[in-house]
């Protein structure tokens, strides 16, 4: 596909490449990063409870956290697997970029932890009734 930004490689749009790149990448963070995996199963526990329960609004808020938490791990682990390919020995400025998008995952994961915990104890009060 050519690159629209540079003017390099091959003219022609393929959506289905694209989709295959873009399921390659979430499959890759899944099976490769822990951080992402536990995210994605508990979110699709909590998911499929309140999918099952025709709670659609939690269904959309959960969808949406999760959504935003897995987008900054990914890109967190690229930010760090790319800063490591420049640098591999220790570099303070280096470390700095790495811990501003620490600082986003942890933004992003409090506010889905936030979120998971609000909905499993309405969901726990529903079953509880």
């Amino acid at each position: 596909m050519r690159n629209k930004f540079i003017g390099i490689g091959e003219p022609g749009y393929d959506p289905r490449r694209k989709l295959r790149t873009i399921f390659s990448g979430l499959r890759y963070a899944v099976l490769s990063d822990f951080s992402v995996a536990y995210k994605v199963i508990l979110s699709v526990c909590v998911l499929a409870v309140a999918f099952a329960l025709r709670q659609w609004v939690d269904v959309l808020l959960i969808l949406l956290a999760t959504g935003m938490v897995l987008t900054a791990e990914i890109l967190n682990s690229a930010i760090e697997a790319l800063c490591d390919f420049v640098e591999f020995r220790h570099n303070e400025k280096i470390k700095i970029i790495k811990d501003v998008a620490a600082g986003a995952v942890g933004i992003s994961i409090l506010v889905w932890a936030i979120i998971l915990v609000a909905e499993l104890a309405r969901l726990w009060d529903v079953f509880a009734a």
